[in-house]
């Protein structure tokens, strides 16, 4: 009953990241150039020596930082689609390179779907590297979800039976 449950709320997670990847996707050309250097510009404003720049070395910093931004953004939201992937699937009786080769082509699927869905909103382009990066993103997530697993088997297993065992 409880796997079920975890599986759920897994899948509930990862159709929210889809949703949210969906809504930015379906976002035109001049709103989401206009949402990303909003998000450059506050991060620049952070820095003193930013501030005290001309205004033409302020625009060419933020055009740079603003390409930095949208690929971290996209790696970023990738590795949450791979995290629920290999989670979710990790609760299956798969084999592990079986789990991994699933989360890699379900993740790469949907980023390769995201890029034509950009094709049909005005002001986009599908980029192949957007995809590279995307699918770089989901390996990370699936990455951190093994280490989360060998690190939960190694340390944590090993501290809760000292604890049991003191207890009785």
């Amino acid at each position: 009953m409880k796997i079920n449950i975890l599986r759920i709320i897994l899948i509930l997670l990862l159709l929210c990241t889809f949703f949210v990847i969906f809504g930015f996707s379906s976002q035109d050309g001049e709103t989401s150039g206009g949402l990303s250097r909003n998000i450059t510009n506050k991060i620049l404003q952070i820095s003193n020596k930013y501030n005290t720049l001309g205004q033409e070395e302020k625009e060419q910093i933020a055009d740079k930082t603003e390409k930095i931004i949208r690929k971290v953004a996209h790696f970023s939201i990738y590795t949450v689609v791979g995290l629920l992937l290999m989670g979710l699937l990790n609760t299956y009786k798969i084999k592990e390179n079986w789990r991994m080769i699933l989360s890699i082509l379900l993740g790469m699927l949907y980023a390769i779907s995201d890029e034509i869905h950009q094709s049909f909103t005005p002001g986009r382009t599908p980029r192949i590297a957007d995809v590279y990066i995307d699918t770089l993103g989901v390996i990370l997530g699936i990455l951190l979800i093994l280490l989360g697993i060998k690190i939960y088997n190694k340390y944590i297993t090993k501290i809760l039976q000292k604890v049991t065992k003191n207890v009785m």
